[in-house]
């Protein structure tokens, strides 16, 4: 039986082209937010139509959040249920199956995996669900049980951390839905293993966003020494060491991350050419200067400095910020890679901040590659949001 679903209305002369070309969300300013629509409950699947009443599709409310509005699907009669969850889990493993030979990936990466709000990374036989939107999170048991007809997974956890769920108005919990989780998991990737704290790490415990660019620094690594700054557990530094690097220091702030990384370290047969460095990531640049210290490969991939329009200006001080204190520690003809995962600094906004960052530093640069996020990450080519990572390989004089 079909069940009644609430209406949503768009204004007059909100962009309805838009939507039926492709853009995901609706804001508040768009929709007429009458009393009706304002009392839908956080998660509702509705109808939504133009300002005409054509049905345009079914969409997740949110009356609570800038994006009201979120579309699910172009069928206004779809069952939100655990069917409709199969059939998109099925469509994102497909993509990554074509792409990797490995059960270690990013499954489905929201809106551009026709799942809005939700991000599901595999570790094997492990999954993470971090559902971001009111609509998933209420709905989370039927996406876990689809999860594990498609995939076959055996343990599945709920990460529900992150600034993305205070917008939504839900709370903070991680809570393991299925299986176990007995410590860090393996994760091989690029010649190197990765120890993933799937319960307590950061985000769903590893990035695989950065598996490309970790491939290409190796490269550029191979036979030199490696700075990995804002190292997480180990991500640049280990692949340039499976490389071939002579030797890596990762510098990060979080003690629990540094140990993991060496763990990975060991797995990998190389901790003899491992290093780490507990401290402020900034302090510890201006330190090794102060040390005289010089390596042919410096990478600094720190967390988002500019997660939202508001903190653009300061996000981006921050980066020049990072980009002249790393710039005087790679040695001659050296390689400097510069990253940023903020997706309201644009590619233009961020290159050129890293660019004054490097001058400030007393360096000269050549721009010989910009890498994005790995095919696991596909961008949702209407939604300028989805394709957030940049990073920049700069050769020094």
């Amino acid at each position: 039986m079909t069940e009644q679903r609430p209406t949503i209305r768009l204004r007059p002369k909100a962009e309805a082209r838009a939507i039926r070309h492709g853009f995901p969300w609706v804001f508040a300013d768009e929709l007429v937010m009458d009393r009706r629509t304002r009392a839908i409950a956080p998660g509702t699947v509705a109808i939504l139509e133009d300002a005409e009443r054509r049905a345009m599709g079914l969409v997740a409310v949110n009356p609570n959040s800038r994006i009201v509005a979120r579309m699910l699907d172009r069928d206004p009669q779809a069952q939100i249920d655990e069917d409709w969850f199969a059939e998109r889990l099925t469509r994102a493993m497909q993509l990554r199956q074509k792409l990797y030979d490995t059960p270690h990936y990013r499954l489905v990466h929201a809106e551009a995996d026709g799942l809005p709000g939700v991000v599901i990374d595999r570790f094997g036989a492990a999954a993470v669900i971090q559902p971001n939107a009111a609509w998933a999170e209420i709905r989370v048991d039927a996406l876990a049980r689809a999860l594990v007809r498609v995939t076959g997974v055996e343990t599945i956890i709920r990460n529900g951390t992150g600034r993305a769920r205070a917008l939504e108005g839900l709370a903070e919990e991680t809570t393991i839905l299925r299986g176990q989780v007995d410590g860090p998991v393996p994760v091989p990737m690029n010649g190197a293993t990765y120890m993933a704290d799937l319960t307590g790490g950061q985000k769903t415990g590893l990035f695989y966003d950065q598996r490309d660019n970790h491939a290409f620094a190796a490269r550029l690594a191979r036979g030199g020494r490696v700075l990995d700054v804002f190292s997480h557990v180990g991500g640049f530094a280990l692949a340039a060491l499976a490389g071939g690097a002579e030797h890596a220091l990762a510098v990060d702030s979080s003690a629990p991350a540094l140990d993991l990384a060496c763990q990975g370290a060991s797995a990998s047969g190389f901790a003899d050419r491992f290093q780490t460095r507990k401290g402020d990531a900034f302090a510890v640049m201006e330190a090794l200067t102060g040390e005289g210290a010089s390596f042919d490969l410096v990478v600094c991939d720190p967390p988002a400095f500019a997660p939202s329009r508001q903190a653009l200006d300061s996000g981006l001080r921050a980066y020049e910020r990072v980009a002249r204190l790393a710039a005087p520690l790679v040695g001659r003809g050296g390689w400097l890679v510069l990253c940023s995962c903020s997706h309201a600094a644009d590619l233009a906004q961020f290159r050129a901040a890293c660019t004054r960052g490097i001058g400030r530093g007393g360096r000269r640069a050549q721009l010989i590659h910009t890498g994005f996020a790995g095919p696991d990450h596909p961008q949702l080519p209407q939604l300028a949001e989805s394709g957030y990572l940049k990073a920049l390989f700069f050769r020094l004089d």
